[in-house]
């Protein structure tokens, strides 16, 4: 564990290896991906992509299309909760 990451951080599932966010983005990606993970199950094709963009605009994050493709691959293949963190490795 890297000394700059809260130990609280590290509890909820984020890890330092996601340097390419900070703290509270990591937050806001977290709180997205809870959200759209959440109603998924169903979904047509590409909701998940489209919400998960829609739910980081709102949050002011900017997440690059390669690590939202990531994301919405763990969202769409595994069930349960879904770590941001281990989505993006």
């Amino acid at each position: 564990m890297e000394p700059d990451v809260p130990v609280q951080l590290v509890l909820q599932g984020y890890v330092a290896s996601m340097s390419d966010y900070e703290s509270d983005q990591l937050e806001a990606i977290q709180g997205v991906v809870d959200r759209v993970a959440a109603y998924q199950d169903g979904a047509p094709d590409g909701t998940v992509e489209d919400e998960l963009r829609k739910g980081f605009d709102e949050a002011g994050v900017d997440v690059s299309a390669d690590d939202l493709e990531k994301i919405a691959t763990a969202i769409n293949e595994q069930d349960g909760d879904i770590s941001a963190a281990a989505a993006l490795g």
